[in-house]
């Protein structure tokens, strides 16, 4: 599955437009590391628990894309994004990749 932010494959010519596709994950952060990440603010400094936690779900909301755009019968999607929210008091994260599902040749 080639996925690019451009609105055209170069080298390629889009030969079936599948519409919006979109891969959706919402994750938050176990206590500890709520915990680590308050006494961290604190000090200064990087995250790293919620690096990787974002990290894992950029990957998972990427893979949902993927999935999404294959099973539509797309071999590529152009125009991609990611989108990015807090969910809730709680230290979630939401995280939305989309794009255009289409068929490249």
């Amino acid at each position: 599955m080639i996925i690019v932010t451009t609105n055209d494959v170069p080298g390629h010519s889009i030969t079936n437009v599948f519409g919006e596709v979109f891969g959706l994950t919402v994750r938050s952060r176990h206590i500890g590391s709520n915990i680590g990440a308050s006494f961290k603010a604190l000090a200064g400094g990087e995250l790293k628990g919620i690096t990787q936690l974002l990290h894992e779900t950029r990957d998972e909301a990427l893979s949902r894309l993927a999935a999404e755009a294959n099973s539509k019968g797309a071999n590529a999607v152009v125009a991609f994004r990611f989108e990015t929210n807090d969910y809730g008091d709680g230290g979630g994260v939401e995280v939305c990749a989309y794009g255009t599902a289409v068929t490249i040749s």
